[in-house]
């Protein structure tokens, strides 16, 4: 090579170097706002593990290529409005909401940042998507439950506790999409020859009053159907039910290992390191409206065997036989 052309030649690479190191140097981080339960709780940080674990699976690296700002709403609407509001204002690439009440605080301030949801009960009657498969806007996410575990409730309580005839559920009237939920396992209730009483679940003292007054008749039982609320009491509810001679099912499992009886619904953590592939689609390009609600396809069964024998139940084998987890 000539002297001049190798002169030419460096002085291209060292202008284009710089070019280079700027480009990198100023690609930004990806913004991902979360908006979850309550922030002392095992099992909301256990679901933040499960999305971490699932986005550094899929190649991303928290303060090198993505930046997560987490706000906790501790099932307050007036909290959950204020940091849905807050998490707006940061301009988030992405917003991965926990619930409800959270999506519909968010969707009242936004039509454009994607929001996926995790663990929402009814997002179509709810008005958050137009359909499941073709969501419509700029939200999308992980169905909770499917209509068809309100039977299946029913069924594994009968199973567990033949003698019910009277099954009060413990709701929130205040989340969107409850009544759905409420509405199917009333539509199952021939089929199994109970009749229906719905509890609220607003705080403490209701809670206290409700499941006393329902137990104060015989051959009662109680479904609890998945709610902030509800969440935010878990301990009083695993506890109280028994301490009054209630068999009751729930919807996930952290209820049976704090004294619950029997639980029937979705892996959590799963669903929260499967909604870590919707955010990454939706940073690499994928709009919401493109990318369908997921139903949940996989369960599991957990039975607390002392609470069981406090309640002078006996769990069929069968029933053992399928469960998932057995607590001694």
């Amino acid at each position: 090579m000539r002297r001049r052309e190798f002169i030419t030649f460096i002085g291209a690479a060292l202008a284009a170097y710089p070019i280079t190191v700027s480009a990198q140097q100023n690609e930004r981080a990806r913004r991902i706002a979360v908006l979850i339960g309550i922030e002392d709780d095992a099992e909301g940080q256990a679901r933040l593990a499960a999305f971490r674990k699932g986005m550094h699976d899929l190649g991303w690296s928290e303060g090198r290529d993505m930046q997560m700002d987490v706000r906790f709403g501790s099932g307050d609407a007036d909290r959950i409005r204020a940091y849905g509001a807050e998490l707006i204002r940061g301009t988030p690439d992405v917003i991965l909401a926990n619930g409800s009440l959270a999506v519909a605080a968010l969707k009242q301030q936004t039509k454009t940042i994607p929001i996926v949801f995790a663990q929402v009960v009814d997002p179509v009657n709810s008005g958050f998507v137009d359909s499941l498969a073709h969501p419509g806007g700029n939200i999308t996410g992980f169905l909770s439950v499917d209509f068809g575990m309100g039977a299946k409730w029913l069924e594994i309580l009968k199973q567990i506790a033949p003698r019910v005839v009277r099954v009060g559920v413990l709701r929130d009237p205040q989340t969107p999409g409850g009544s759905g939920q409420l509405g199917a396992i009333q539509a199952a209730t021939s089929l199994f020859g109970v009749e229906l009483k719905a509890l609220d679940v607003r705080d403490a003292a209701t809670i206290e009053r409700g499941l006393s007054a329902f137990a104060r008749e015989p051959n009662g039982g109680l479904i609890v159907i998945n709610s902030l609320a509800a969440s935010i009491n878990r301990k009083l509810i695993a506890d109280l039910p028994a301490q009054l001679g209630l068999p009751a099912i729930y919807p996930y499992r952290f209820y049976v290992a704090d004294g619950g009886l029997v639980s029937y619904g979705i892996d959590s953590h799963a669903l929260w390191q499967k909604a870590a592939g919707y955010v990454d689609r939706i940073l690499k390009g994928a709009k919401p409206a493109d990318l369908p609600v997921q139903e949940p396809t996989k369960f599991e069964l957990a039975i607390n065997l002392k609470t069981a024998k406090a309640l002078g139940l006996t769990v069929p084998p069968s029933l053992l036989a399928r469960a998932d987890e057995v607590i001694e």
